[in-house]
């Protein structure tokens, strides 16, 4: 690993600028007031900053302003609200688990509506600690109303001077996670690798690619000034997320039979040379994510052009010398490998002249894409919530746990002699999440963090004594903390835990000791009672959905392939559309991996055919990358390319596909009534690729390397592969989820 290239794509990234917003936005308040001998006010407005800094997360400027606004609303209306019903303990025992569920549920409209419910659960659980009465709620409210909303100023502040900041950094964060994908690819060259791991490699990379294009897509298309092209900027960025985009399509685009590479070529270096050639390309787009998200000009290696020219002419060569009509196909293989490659270092050479905001770069004609394509919309309706009001539902079972949860240890934490019992009411909230794997996780990096965290603390206040060296710590871990939340949470909860210890050392230095002893044992509790509800309550299991997930990927993966075929037997394809069904294709297999994964995080008695699972999550991904590289040719098919003969495949493999889906629907159709094509029918196809290669083979008797037969059985039988190698992994998806219904019946 690059430590040095790590470390530059953080520094530069929006996570630690979000780090130091949300650092100056608690410690301004609390140093200027503590100054004035107002420290009170000034952590009650920090309280405030903070709650509403959870809701900032990266997106257009007007969701975040007004996910900010109403955060730092509803945070006055609870601290009021919970101030004044605490006074009545068994009233703030009814009104803690109503919040915790409402606060909860509304976690079915997305992050940010996730993010003001649990700033809202925050400020809840902090006035247990304090008990105002009469006008100190109001004032108490007020104060944390003003940090809300001094927060809100800054930040909206730092997006006037700085508008496009978060769109480069994130369109940097965009090609890295493209860069990470072709070094997934490159691994398929590797020999003697596991084929299985690579798949699940490509798809995790894959899932990331597109989860930062639609966030990319979010910030450009949903920024007037980009929209309407009204400054060179906005314009640049927009043609570097086109050209992104265009980069990723060549390289999902480009799959091949890499068992059958390997056979031939392993006893050569081609495909260690390959490697390394799109190993460098990765590189590359390392540096330009990085220079986009720093905001300097990255340069363009020359030595890869003369690494390209030295790679055509080893594969001429190599072809003269190794040309068989066995490894035929191999060899065709290799020169449109070559091809995609040589097409993503013009990308390259492009997305590097687009670091320099060249006003030249004006010249090129834009054509912005529909944001359609790229944007998914959240709609804020009722009807959402009520659907979910079911135990079927995993985020209303989320909500009942945390509202049980929460109930136990506020009752815990009045009842017991704790010193800041609030600190286990915090640890419940933030450790359980609707996911097992999730919850687990979390409780696992809390727990040991604030462990950490109490350690490192106990060591530097033995070895600092200086306040203004611990104040300086405190800033720092501050930042560390809040810029590592989003990115590694067991490290933020070790820089969270250091920065309170601190805190409370310099309010009350005496009290340092039981500080840290309440901070573990508070954290250990909280832990605990998360588990306990965990099981208690437990979440939906994923093996009782993964069905569901298993139907929609088949659903939409039939889509695309009828979509992609087309072409290929004559008829029209709205563009558009197929770009709309591949992404809903990626999208609904990201979702059915995402559901295995969670299912191998979850106790061994709930993991159900895990093995047979595995084995279709991996064809279907397979199948899609198959299904995408053949869209290559579908784009531009040419008329001698258009055949009937390719109808009864494509028909078989509806089939297979169309079996697959009834059975995990649990759809029984009689067998004598299940028409299946006719295998010669199949074979159509193959018996024209033989009298081409039988063809080809007599020109290479003949000393011919090229010839009009090469160029047509070359594009005609890569074609035709793809079609074979999807229909064969139709097949086997098809016995496995045969496999599956028997398993599920025993």
């Amino acid at each position: 690993m690059d430590y040095l290239k790590q470390y530059r794509s953080f520094i530069s990234s929006h996570y630690v600028s979000e780090g130091v917003r949300i650092t100056v936005g608690v410690l301004v308040p609390v140093l200027v007031l503590g100054y004035f001998g107002l420290l009170t006010i000034g952590l009650a407005m920090g309280l405030g900053a903070l709650c509403v800094s959870i809701t900032d997360n990266p997106g257009p400027i007007h969701h975040r302003r007004n996910g900010l606004l109403v955060c730092a609303l509803l945070i006055f209306v609870v601290a009021i609200v919970g101030s004044l019903v605490q006074q009545v303990q068994w009233l703030f025992m009814v009104l803690l688990p109503v919040c915790c569920f409402v606060f909860s549920m509304i976690g079915v409209y997305g992050a940010r509506a996730t993010s003001i419910g649990i700033a809202a659960l925050f400020v809840l659980v902090l006035q247990t600690e304090h008990h105002y009465t009469g006008w100190q709620i109001v004032y108490n409210a007020l104060y944390i109303l003003a940090g809300g909303s001094w927060y809100i100023l800054l930040s909206l502040f730092v997006n006037s001077i700085r508008p496009y900041k978060i769109i480069q950094q994130a369109l940097g964060e965009y090609v890295m996670a493209t860069a990470d994908y072709l070094k997934a690819k490159a691994v398929f060259f590797d020999t003697g690798t596991d084929r299985e791991k690579n798949y699940e490699e490509i798809l995790r990379t894959q899932i990331i690619v597109q989860e930062k294009q639609t966030l990319v897509a979010e910030l450009i298309f949903k920024t007037r000034s980009i929209v309407k092209e009204s400054t060179h900027t906005g314009r640049v960025l927009m043609m570097v997320f086109m050209d992104v985009a265009d980069l990723f399509e060549v390289a999902m685009t480009s799959h091949q039979d890499y068992e059958k590479l390997h056979r031939y070529f392993d006893d050569t270096e081609i495909l260690i040379e390959y490697r390394h050639l799109i190993n460098t390309l990765a590189d590359e787009l390392d540096e330009i994510g990085i220079a986009l998200k720093s905001g300097r000009r990255s340069g363009y290696d020359k030595r890869i052009d003369a690494e390209l020219i030295e790679e055509r002419q080893h594969l001429k060569e190599l072809r003269l010398k190794n040309l068989r009509p066995d490894n035929l196909d191999g060899f065709i293989s290799l020169r449109h490998i070559l091809d995609s490659i040589d097409e993503i270092a013009t990308h390259i050479r492009t997305l590097h002249q687009y670091t320099s905001y060249d006003a030249k770069l004006r010249r090129k004609k834009l054509n912005a894409p529909d944001p359609e394509d790229f944007i998914i919309h959240q709609s804020i309706d009722l009807q959402l919530i009520i659907d979910n009001l079911s135990f079927r539902s995993n985020i209303f079972r989320h909500s009942l746990r945390i509202s049980a949860a929460a109930l136990f240890a506020y009752i815990i934490a009045e009842f017991f002699p704790l010193g800041h019992g609030y600190w286990i009411l915090l640890a419940v909230i933030v450790i359980l999440k609707p996911a097992y794997s999730l919850t687990r996780q979390r409780n696992i990096e809390r727990l040991s963090g604030t462990i950490i965290g109490a350690s490192i603390g106990a060591l530097l206040l033995y070895l600092v004594k200086n306040e203004t060296a611990i104040v300086v710590l405190l800033a720092i871990s501050m930042i560390g903390a809040y810029s590592f939340m989003r990115k590694k949470y067991l490290v933020s909860v070790v820089l969270m835990t250091l920065y309170l210890l601190l805190m409370f050392h310099l309010l009350d230095p005496k009290d340092f000791r039981s500080i840290m002893i309440d901070r573990v044992i508070d954290t250990a509790i909280g832990s605990v009672i998360a588990i306990i509800f965990g099981f208690i309550l437990a979440p939906v299991w994923e093996h009782e959905h993964i069905n569901e997930y298993m139907g929609e990927a088949l659903k939409d993966i039939i889509k695309y392939y009828k979509l992609i075929t087309a072409p290929f037997i004559g008829e029209a394809v709205d563009k558009q559309e197929a770009i709309v069904v591949r992404r809903n294709s990626w999208v609904s297999l990201a979702n059915l991996s995402d559901t295995f994964t969670k299912m191998l995080s979850e106790p061994k008695r709930k993991q159900k055919n895990a093995e047979q699972l595995h084995q279709f999550v991996v064809a279907n991904h397979m199948m899609a990358s198959h299904i995408a590289t053949l869209s290559y040719y579908a784009d531009s098919v040419k008329a001698e390319y258009i055949t009937e003969d390719y109808r009864p495949l494509i028909t078989a493999t509806l089939q297979a596909l169309q079996q697959s889906l009834d059975t995990v629907q649990g759809e029984k159709k009689d067998k004598d009534l299940i028409i299946k094509t006719d295998p010669e029918q199949i074979r159509l196809l193959s018996q024209r690729i033989n009298t081409l290669v039988t063809k080809r083979q007599e020109e290479l008797k003949q000393g011919q390397i090229e010839s009009n037969t090469s160029k047509t059985l070359s594009d005609f039988k890569s074609i035709t592969d793809q079609f074979y190698f999807i229909y064969k992994i139709a097949v086997d998806v098809e016995k496995v989820t045969l496999k599956l219904q028997g398993s599920s019946n025993s």
